[in-house]
């Protein structure tokens, strides 16, 4: 009985985070999405939305190039849980929340396409675990934040080729339109180490194939730039059943994403594609601890087993909501 309240809310975090990756994309747009995320207010969460005009303003010049070909339009989530002292760095927790990628201009094949829908479970991981968190009341400061967005084609979208200058400052030669999460979370990693100079950053992403070919459906994949921060979330994950596994990571790889017109470019060729497409986001984190979780693996099942029925997994909540416990014991 003294351990069930802070079981049932990380059990509540997993079935929103199941429902939202289950919703079909016509229902889930961007601002659906964030209409839901805003009921963490009734759980203690400040939650504050950023529309077109204020990402414009800031700058998202990332996230929005990847927002313009749909008519569905684009929003920014900011949500704070202040359960520590006041004045402690938080944990930052960042979700990729693409409602739909059709890839773009650099259009998906069709079979399969319609799993598209899924491509938000990093965001939906992230609103999740601020539900477990602020159910739990958890001891701990914690800034989540999601970028919600469709990839869309039409007359107005991004075309290979472009080059789109990010929050930071940073100029990224777009060179495939279907390598848009990146994008999106680029702006997200810098707007949250600039804003809230947290301890440490967290991102989840629905990010690439490559992860799904390395490592199956049984772990995501973790690049992490501290050691510290990769052996928490390894543990995390062990003891929750979010298991992962640690990529590679380095200067060799890093090269490959350098750009002849702009500071660098979206993607790399296949070869080591998960890892590229982490040495991307690293470049958006300046100097604090940082790792990115590849889920395009484990956010969804094709069939059911003990503990998570067939589809939507939840992937992430119950390691999430041990990690920045575990913070708070330190």
């Amino acid at each position: 009985r003294a351990a069930w309240p802070a079981l049932k809310a990380v059990a509540d975090g997993v079935v929103v985070t199941r429902d939202l990756v289950s919703e079909p994309a016509h229902i889930l747009t961007p601002a659906e999405f964030a209409a839901r995320a805003e009921a963490l207010r009734a759980d203690g969460v400040s939650v504050d939305v950023l529309d077109v005009a204020a990402m414009q303003a800031l700058g998202f010049g990332a996230l929005l190039g990847v927002a313009q070909g749909s008519e569905a339009e684009p929003k920014a989530v900011i949500m704070r849980w202040n359960g520590g002292a006041e004045g402690d760095a938080p944990v930052a927790l960042i979700g990729k929340g693409v409602t739909f990628d059709s890839g773009g201009i650099s259009i998906k094949p069709a079979g399969g396409m319609e799993e598209m829908k899924t491509d938000m479970a990093g965001a939906a991981a992230v609103v999740g675990a601020m539900t477990a968190i602020a159910r739990g009341q958890a001891p701990v400061n914690v800034v989540g934040m999601i970028g919600l967005v469709e990839n869309m084609l039409s007359g107005a979208a991004q075309r290979p080729g472009d080059v789109v200058r990010s929050y930071s400052g940073q100029t990224i030669e777009v060179q495939n339109t279907d390598a848009e999460g990146r994008l999106v979370l680029a702006d997200l990693l810098w707007y949250a180490q600039d804003t809230f100079r947290p301890r440490a950053m967290i991102d989840l992403a629905t990010l690439t194939g490559a992860i799904v070919v390395s490592l199956g459906h049984e772990r995501a994949g973790l690049f992490a730039s501290d050691d510290d921060l990769a052996t928490r979330i390894a543990t995390a994950g062990d003891t929750t059943g979010d298991q992962v596994w640690r990529m590679p990571m380095g200067d060799a790889y890093d090269k490959l994403i350098d750009s002849d017109i702009a500071d660098m470019k979206n993607v790399a060729g296949r070869p080591g594609g998960s890892i590229t497409a982490a040495q991307f986001l690293k470049r958006f984190t300046n100097d604090v601890a940082w790792a990115h979780l590849d889920i395009a693996g484990t956010a969804w099942a094709s069939k059911g087993r003990p503990g998570c029925p067939k589809g939507a997994t939840g992937f992430g909540v119950r390691l999430l909501d041990r990690l920045v416990r575990d913070y708070a014991r330190v």
